[in-house]
């Protein structure tokens, strides 16, 4: 039995890996476009309420609903609002990038409120503008303190991207359904998928892990 079932996952995997570029390739470009609009939204959490409540807005919609619906909001209801098609691609990098953006938003702005004022009070000080103070001092340190939490957000932003199956795109999940389909092989296939996801999430884990350690070691978190 045991046999059997490691054959057929074996037969499956060719197919099921022609996936595999979509799945990596659609998180981090949403990852891309996630982490520099979650930068824009956590500093303007960090401002007057004029910026405050566009942010917090943002952030409050796209944690409080579920990335399926954002997801088949995006691809079947947007283009009949605008008028046009959104490619499953396209749909699929936006969506995940405004997803994460509204959990980095947080992390950012965790991190940016965690410096001591004091620092700032220095680079003032010292003669530097707002600006620089920012861009030098306080950015520097504040990043460090965001690498756990980011990390967290792109593992989770990897195993977001298997919902993006309803909607077409052929990552893993859509070609481990499309072979089950012809094959009927579903305990073998989804066990297969399931196994692949979580060897990419632990080897990014791993690199995690080392990345914070050679921060700790240099006393950086």
């Amino acid at each position: 039995m045991a046999a059997d079932v490691l054959q057929a996952a074996w037969g499956a995997l060719p197919y099921v890996l022609h996936g595999l570029p979509y799945t990596l390739g659609i998180s981090m470009a949403g990852l891309g476009g996630g982490f520099l609009l979650g930068v824009l939204l956590g500093l303007a959490g960090l401002g007057t309420w004029l910026w405050r409540a566009p942010a917090l807005l943002y952030v409050e919609f796209f944690r409080g609903t579920p990335l399926l619906v954002q997801a088949l909001f995006l691809f079947y209801g947007l283009p009949q609002f605008i008028g046009r098609p959104i490619g499953p691609l396209t749909a699929s990098v936006l969506v995940i990038a405004m997803n994460a953006a509204a959990y980095i938003a947080e992390i950012v702005r965790g991190a940016m409120i965690s410096i001591s004022p004091g620092q700032r009070e220095a680079g003032l000080a010292l003669g530097l503008s707002l600006v620089q103070v920012y861009l030098w001092v306080i950015w520097p340190q504040a990043f460090r303190r965001m690498i756990p939490g980011l990390g967290n957000q792109a593992i989770t932003s990897i195993k977001d991207t298997s919902i993006l199956s309803v909607i077409g795109v052929g990552e893993l999940v859509r070609q481990g359904q499309v072979y089950i389909a012809t094959t009927f092989q579903a305990f073998e296939v989804y066990a297969l998928i399931a196994l692949l996801y979580l060897a990419i999430t632990l080897g990014f884990s791993a690199l995690l892990r080392h990345t914070e350690l050679r921060l700790q070691r240099r006393g950086g978190l």
